[in-house]
């Protein structure tokens, strides 16, 4: 069976990556499609295809950074593979992966991520953010985003089977394009995460995330800097110069770092702080994994990997009187967590877990 795996873009490693390296190590002989591929990232990757093609995007100068503004070419650069040759196409989708070209005797297997973020539950904080409210700009990105919303619907019909990563997704999924879906949730690899007894722990809390403005690490850094409370930050993005003059001496900003310190510090921790909105995100349960309990805003994925008062607590809403009331009832509660309860937690969402699950997923409709 000849099988084509379909990446949005590879430019940094993430929860989707992630997935997409246990799906190339279910297909080992697969070849690998995406529009943009950092070298740096590929190196990184623990799983490598055996061959990869990117679109003509990548020939574009200085593309690894401004990849996010061209999103209007990306449709177009994703219908140019000619996967004509395969038997199976795995898209894994968050943006236009999904959108590929297949043939009536082809089998197109999605793993959602989520439908395209800005052009949907993200499209009025996306053009706020970039400041695309007014004027001409705005008219134009908004027009734009309008074409991608109609692509992003019709490309649906392409996939013969959807699968959500979490029920969040599939919810997502039923309300856009009106297609159920199979939730498997992503893997988490617990065998990087040591985790330490609550009585361990040191006196910090740690937040890991991208640093963009949809995660709302800027809630937690004003948060922080009036509880005066110690924090660490791990993660790198668009925010990171702001959040570094934003923070005072309790807060550290560490940018990114490699997966074994990440853990490292999330295993130390008291709490892991998660303030935003994610699809499933896979960061609070690598805390749990570590022993580590979780506060996180109580929407998205954080309500099916969470357990409210087992192994950690929610927040109502992205303010910093919410979050930090939220930080106050957990110094009083902390005591009451258990190390193992909170572990065999994480166990839900295991790697082999999930390679069993996709496996046999595919098995059956093949």
């Amino acid at each position: 069976m000849k099988v084509a795996i379909v990446h949005d873009w590879l430019i940094n490693i993430g929860g989707a990556e992630k997935v997409l390296e246990s799906i190339l190590e279910i297909f080992p002989n697969a070849h690998l499609y995406t529009l943009i591929c950092s070298k740096k990232v590929f190196e990184e990757l623990s799983q490598k295809p055996k061959k990869i093609f990117t679109s003509f995007l990548q020939k574009i100068p200085k593309i690894e950074i401004l990849y996010p503004k061209l999103l209007f070419l990306m449709p177009y650069a994703i219908e140019q593979f000619d996967l004509s040759d395969y038997d199976l196409v795995i898209s894994s989708s968050h943006c236009v992966a999904k959108g590929v070209l297949t043939k009536s005797y082809q089998k197109h297997v999605c793993y959602c991520h989520t439908p395209l973020r800005y052009a949907w539950d993200l499209y009025f904080p996306y053009i706020k953010d970039h400041g695309y409210y007014y004027g001409f700009k705005g008219v134009l990105a908004r027009s734009l985003l309008h074409y991608i919303r109609i692509w992003d619907v019709i490309s649906s019909n392409r996939v013969d089977y959807f699968i959500a990563n979490s029920e969040n997704v599939a919810k997502r999924i039923w309300r856009i394009y009106r297609r159920k879906a199979k939730v498997i949730y992503p893997p988490v690899d617990l065998s990087k995460c040591k985790p330490l007894d609550i009585r361990e722990k040191k006196d910090f809390f740690v937040s890991v995330s991208r640093l963009v403005p949809y995660k709302k690490v800027d809630l937690i850094v004003k948060t922080f800097n009036k509880l005066n409370l110690p924090l660490i930050v791990i993660g790198g993005g668009s925010e990171e110069k702001k959040l570094k003059r934003m923070a005072k001496d309790n807060v550290k900003i560490l940018g990114w770092l490699p997966d074994y310190q990440v853990y490292n510090y999330m295993a130390e921790a008291q709490g892991l702080i998660f303030s935003a909105e994610e699809d499933f995100g896979i960061v609070p349960v690598e805390a749990q994994a570590c022993g580590t309990p979780v506060i996180a805003y109580k929407r998205g994925g954080a309500l099916e990997s969470v357990i409210e008062g087992k192994t950690g607590i929610f927040f109502e809403e992205q303010k910093e009187e919410s979050l930090s009331n939220a930080i106050l009832r957990f110094l009083e509660l902390k005591k009451s967590f258990n190390t193992e309860e909170i572990i065999n937690n994480a166990k839900r969402f295991s790697k082999e877990r999930f390679m069993n699950e996709f496996s046999e997923f595919i098995s059956k409709i093949m």
